[in-house]
C-alpha cells in the first residue's frame, strides 16, 4: 500500500488499511484499488490507483480506524474510546455519510457549512450528510464508547436513477430508518470485499440515492407548526437539541414554546402528545440518562453531577434519580464496580 497510509497493519487488493491512529491521514491520501468483476480480476495498474482523503481526528492516538472500498465508495469504521475529546474534520470532492451506531457526548457541536450547528449530546443511529466541496468540523467530549462509520462516496456513484447527477442537502444528526438500512447494507458490501458484488454496489447507491432525496423533500415539508395535535418535525428537534444543551439548568416553557412558535398553552398540549410526558419531565429523565453516564466516571463525586446537573443539592438529585431509576446513586455507581 502507498505510505500514505502511515501506520497501516494490513492491505489488500481492495484498498484496505487497520490503523490504531489516524495521525498519518488528515491531510494525506489513502490509496485503494478499484473493484473489478471477477472475469476482469487482475493486478491493477499504477494508474487505476485511486486516491482520496479520508477525514481528519485529532489527537490521534486514542482513536481505532478500520478501512476498506475502492475508487468508487469506502467505508471506514471508527472506534472512540470514553473520555476523549476528539476533533473530526472533512472537506473534499467525495460526499461523505456518518452512520452514528453507538455512543453519546458530554459535550460537543457538529456544523457543516451552512447550517445551523447541532449540540445534540445523544448520537444512536443519527446520521450526518456532507457534499461534495462542503466542510464539516465536529467535536465531541465522549461520555460513552463510540462507534461510527464513514461512506465517502466518488459522486459519480451516488446518482439519481435515471443516471443524471443528483443534488443532495447537507443534512446533521438527522434520523430516517430507510437512509440508515441502506447505507448500512452498503457498509456491509463494502467490507465483505467481494469483486462479484459491484452491480450490488451500485444498486445500493442508487437506491441510496432516491432516499437521500426523498429525505430532504421530507424535511423541507416539515413546516406545519402542529402535526396531528404533536409537534412538527423541525419542532421537535429544535426543542430536543435546547433541551440538551441546558440540562444543567431549569426549563423556561416560555422559552421553548417560543422556539416552537406556539402559545405555552398549545406548546404544553403537543409536547406531551409528541413525548408522552411534560417538558419537565423530559428534562428530568434527560437529566438522569446524563447522570448515569457520570456515575459510570469514578473521577467524578456525586455532589459534582448533581451540581452540574442543576441541583442545589445532593439530596435533590439523589431523590430525583431514585425517583426515575429505583437506584440511589451512590448503588448505582458500585454496580459498575
Amino acid at each position: 500500500m502507498d505510505a500514505a497510509i502511515g501506520s497501516t497493519k494490513k492491505a489488500t487488493a481492495m484498498g484496505m488499511y487497520l490503523s490504531d491512529s489516524s495521525e498519518s491521514m488528515p491531510r494525506k491520501e489513502i490509496s485503494a484499488t478499484s473493484i473489478r468483476p471477477v472475469d476482469e480480476a487482475q493486478p491493477p495498474k499504477l494508474s487505476e490507483m485511486a486516491l482520496h482523503p479520508t477525514v481528519s481526528i485529532t489527537p490521534a492516538g486514542p482513536v481505532r480506524r478500520l478501512g476498506i472500498g475502492c475508487c468508487r465508495w469506502f467505508s471506514e469504521s471508527v472506534h472512540v474510546p470514553v473520555g476523549n475529546r476528539l476533533e473530526f474534520r472533512f472537506q473534499g470532492s467525495r460526499h461523505l455519510l456518518a452512520l452514528y451506531s453507538e455512543g453519546a457526548r458530554k459535550g460537543g457541536e457538529t456544523s457543516i457549512d451552512g447550517l445551523f450547528s447541532s449540540k445534540l449530546r445523544g448520537s444512536e443511529h443519527k446520521l450526518t450528510f456532507v457534499p461534495a466541496g462542503q466542510a464539516y468540523r465536529e467535536w465531541h467530549e465522549t461520555a460513552s464508547s463510540a462507534q461510527l462509520t464513514f461512506i465517502y462516496f466518488d459522486p459519480a456513484a451516488l446518482r439519481a436513477s435515471d443516471g443524471s447527477d443528483a443534488e443532495f442537502a447537507p443534512r446533521i444528526y438527522f434520523e430516517d430508518t430507510r437512509v440508515w438500512e441502506t447505507a448500512f447494507k452498503l457498509k456491509k458490501a463494502i467490507e465483505s470485499g467481494d469483486a462479484t458484488c459491484v452491480p450490488y454496489l451500485e444498486a445500493l447507491c442508487g437506491v441510496l440515492a432516491y432516499e437521500l432525496s426523498r429525505s430532504d423533500r421530507e424535511a423541507v415539508r416539515e413546516v406545519a407548526p402542529v402535526s396531528r395535535g404533536g409537534l412538527a418535525g423541525w419542532q421537535k428537534r429544535i426543542v430536543v437539541e435546547y433541551v440538551e444543551e441546558h440540562l444543567g439548568e431549569q426549563v423556561c416553557l416560555l422559552k421553548l414554546a417560543q422556539l416552537a412558535k406556539l402559545s405555552i398553552h398549545h406548546f404544553c398540549r403537543a409536547f406531551k402528545r409528541s413525548f408522552g410526558m411534560p417538558a419537565y419531565q423530559y428534562q428530568v429523565q434527560r437529566r438522569m440518562e446524563l447522570a448515569k453516564l457520570r456515575l459510570a466516571d469514578r473521577g467524578m463525586s456525586i455532589t459534582d453531577i448533581a451540581l452540574g446537573l442543576g441541583y442545589a443539592q445532593t439530596s435533590s438529585f439523589s431523590s430525583a434519580f431514585r425517583k426515575t431509576t429505583g437506584w440511589t446513586p451512590t448503588d448505582y455507581r458500585r454496580e459498575f464496580k
